[in-house]
């Protein structure tokens, strides 16, 4: 498998090939943003891509969100649609190597995204970057996708299995609300990192 490092998505960013960018927020995590009242709470979105998310949250007053992301040109994208954002919330950076603590972290194709290799590696970097009560929110890809290159599928049973030595499945259900293209199709999901 090709490396899947910085060069690698900038190159796919350049050329505007990620298939699997709506152009937008997506409906599931709009309606959970929609409904979150603290708009204090910091939000880490990783892999970022071009953010529609982090637009979103901006516009919506929420301020203390951050953007990681290994390639620069999404990261720029973002900034020229939302110029008041700072500069310092825009983190080119690897997800591994990040140590900030966060209330909420929203997946949003990140997942998807890395080396399978990396799975159990993103659980525990989850679960470190995460506050106490915090909660990791978003979509996970319910379908077989591809198994040399991005997107990564992989089922509901494969997640859990990822999943639950270190957290707390609330949720991790077929997304009522995806859009047309993705409808039963990926899993909204709800997760709360494990004490110790």
């Amino acid at each position: 498998m090709i490396p899947l490092d910085s060069n690698y998505w900038e190159q796919r960013y350049q050329d505007q090939s990620s298939r699997w960018d709506l152009g937008k927020i997506s409906n599931p995590i709009k309606s959970y943003i929609d409904q979150l009242d603290d708009k204090s709470i910091s939000i880490l979105i990783p892999g970022g891509g071009n953010a529609y998310e982090a637009e979103y949250l901006w516009k919506q007053g929420f301020k203390n969100v951050y953007i990681a992301d290994i390639a620069p040109s999404p990261l720029a994208n973002l900034k020229k649609r939302v110029p008041d954002f700072p500069a310092d919330q825009l983190l080119l950076t690897d997800f591994f190597s990040l140590e900030q603590k966060f209330h909420l972290i929203i997946e949003q194709t990140f997942f998807c995204a890395i080396n399978p290799s990396l799975r159990k590696d993103y659980v525990l970097q989850m679960k470190k970057l995460l506050k106490p009560q915090g909660k990791l929110v978003g979509l996970l890809f319910d379908a077989p996708l591809y198994s040399d290159h991005p997107p990564f599928g992989g089922n509901r049973e494969e997640y859990i299995k990822w999943f639950a030595a270190d957290f707390k499945i609330h949720t991790m259900a077929m997304a009522y609300n995806s859009e047309p293209s993705r409808m039963e199709r990926e899993l909204f999901i709800n997760l709360q990192p494990k004490k110790g």
